[in-house]
């Protein structure tokens, strides 16, 4: 992942933003309880936490990422952005993370994955990871590449050849596998098609 971003990090929020659909409708969802913490799985140059931090101030944010190369561009956007104090960063594998050791917390009112389930080849093991590591009342919020579904033949096949440039895979099972997750952790799951499926966001939500 390093070598995906080394060059990438530096233009990658000036580019995404035109097409990684639905990131700030899962932020303004988010409502974490006051005093409450958010978790970021692939957290990137960090752009969703800031947009999080200033939108929802009372809570506290985490994020992880794989590449220390984003996590270099997340560390120097945070500290310019005055959230440094807010906004904890550290270097973890999605599928496989221990946030004790790491932050200190075992247990997160608010986790999301925007975008990162189709870069991520175990995406289950990402999913279920972050499943397992919710309070009670806690949520899972996931939003990533749909099937295009009611969009044009020609247009899905151009954008999946595309993204699979970048090892980009759109997860064509994610509703039955998040289903799937969620019945095993004990947790309730709602799925929604968005921009006629251009986009999907899931939500995996454990009862208080």
């Amino acid at each position: 992942m390093d070598a995906i971003y080394k060059t990438q990090r530096h233009f990658y929020d000036l580019t995404r933003k035109y097409y990684l659909l639905g990131r700030d409708a899962l932020i303004h969802d988010l409502a974490p309880p006051p005093g409450g913490s958010v978790l970021e799985i692939g957290c990137g140059t960090g752009r969703n936490l800031i947009v999080a931090a200033k939108r929802w101030p009372d809570a506290r944010y985490y994020g992880i990422d794989i590449s220390e190369a984003m996590l270099q561009t997340a560390r120097a956007n945070v500290a310019k952005a005055g959230l440094t104090e807010r906004i904890t960063l550290a270097q973890g594998d999605a599928t496989a993370f221990e946030t004790t050791t790491l932050f200190g917390v075992a247990a997160f009112d608010r986790i999301f994955q925007s975008y990162t389930l189709s870069m991520i080849p175990d995406w289950q093991g990402a999913l279920r990871e972050g499943a397992g590591k919710l309070t009670p009342g806690g949520r899972l919020d996931i939003v990533d590449f749909g099937q295009q579904e009611q969009l044009p033949g020609a247009f899905k096949t151009l954008l999946f050849a595309w993204l699979a440039q970048f090892d980009v895979t759109p997860r064509g099972e994610l509703k039955r596998i998040a289903s799937a997750i969620a019945h095993d952790a004990g947790l309730t799951t709602s799925f929604a098609s968005l921009r006629k499926g251009y986009a999907w966001s899931a939500r995996l939500s454990r009862m208080a």
